[in-house]
């Protein structure tokens, strides 16, 4: 894929270990042809790990916080991988494909910190974990116009199926004559999907997806605008606003871990600790949202004050190219995380005020 993003004129950077396309040209541009139209991502970074066998479910169920037996064959579920002290190892989606056959996918720098925590825990599971994230790639398609542009390359009997897919769902699917599974979850806060192909195939994927969405203002796009993006919904990155030293509940996760299943999963004591002692009031901090009553934005690592003294730190912000006023996440003390409390961030010596808002930040019209 990098010659292909190469001749694009992309410019690159490390990211989780990898050369990523950072940019084509403009990320802004980029930003808001997603938003009114469509961008096309390369997420080949992401891990795939398949677990299969009898066992499966029920040993997902012991690995991650949330109950993945319960999912339906073609679903998907947001979940958690944590330690046993409750602190997040990552973040991540699970797919499950068949009966006793799942796909779980990590971030790109955890991939293979997940996949050898999965093979460890697997002990004494009728069940297989492979690590698949090497030979697969991963093409993404986010926008109004995506699902009209996938839909013209796919044949006539799986225009329903794939037409009809919901939220968190995947199908196995032919786009261009090659065989993916076909997903719809995003990180952009739009309709799009995710196509997992063998790598032999993904730049031949990559180019029928340009040209047949060129007509439609579909643009390649970097990870600088996929994280403008993501932060316009709200949703977290790990290694910012999720870290081993961060437990759900913190985080505003805490759905997300399911105490009504019945296995004794890792992590399960001390997140019932922090849930019955307030869901994370030892610790005194919570993820929130911060809208810029300014025209200057915080950064990751800029201190959040009130009345001058520090009660937190931003982990993601910038302008919202949507919304036109800066946007943060930040970790602040419990006691000032209401919606409609003012604080201020400090940008380099210069106190900046922000509200507290409800996350999103931006939602989608449907």
């Amino acid at each position: 894929m990098y010659g292909a993003h190469a001749a694009l004129g992309a410019s690159f950077t490390d990211f989780g270990g990898w050369d990523m396309p950072l940019r084509y040209g403009s990320e802004l541009a980029e930003h808001r042809a997603v938003r009114s139209a469509a961008g096309l991502f390369d997420l080949s970074h992401m891990g795939e790990v398949r677990v299969r066998g009898a066992q499966a479910g029920v040993f997902l169920n012991t690995a991650l916080v949330g109950n993945l037996a319960a999912v339906p064959v073609g679903k998907a579920k947001y979940s958690l991988i944590c330690t046993a002290g409750g602190g997040i190892i990552d973040d991540l989606i699970v797919y499950r494909l068949g009966g006793d056959e799942y796909l779980v996918v990590p971030n790109a720098g955890n991939a293979a910190t997940v996949a050898e925590a999965l093979a460890g825990r697997a002990a004494g599971f009728a069940v297989e974990v492979i690590d698949e994230s090497a030979a697969t790639s991963l093409v993404a398609v986010q926008g109004p116009a995506a699902a009209g542009i996938l839909l013209g390359l796919v044949g006539d009997n799986e225009r329903g199926p794939v037409g009809s897919l919901a939220y968190y769902a995947a199908v196995e699917a032919t786009v261009a004559g090659i065989g993916v599974l076909a997903a719809r979850t995003g990180y952009t806060g739009e309709d799009g999907f995710e196509l997992f192909v063998p790598n032999a195939r993904a730049a031949q994927l990559w180019e029928a997806l340009l040209e047949a969405g060129a007509g439609a203002g579909l643009v390649p796009a970097g990870l600088a605008c996929r994280d403008s993006l993501r932060l316009e919904a709200g949703m977290p990155l790990y290694g910012n606003e999720l870290s081993v030293e961060t437990t759900p509940f913190e985080a505003g996760l805490g759905a997300v871990v399911s105490f009504a299943k019945e296995e004794d999963f890792t992590g399960r004591a001390a997140l019932a600790a922090a849930r019955d002692a307030g869901a994370g009031v030892s610790t005194g901090r919570r993820l929130v949202g911060l809208k810029g009553l300014g025209r200057r934005a915080g950064r990751a690592g800029y201190p959040v004050l009130r009345d001058g003294i520090p009660v937190g730190h931003v982990t993601s912000g910038q302008p919202s190219p949507t919304l036109g006023y800066p946007i943060a996440l930040a970790y602040v003390e419990a006691a000032h995380a209401g919606p409609g409390t003012v604080l201020d961030v400090d940008l380099r010596g210069r106190a900046e005020p922000f509200e507290v808002v409800a996350l999103p930040f931006y939602k989608r019209q449907k």
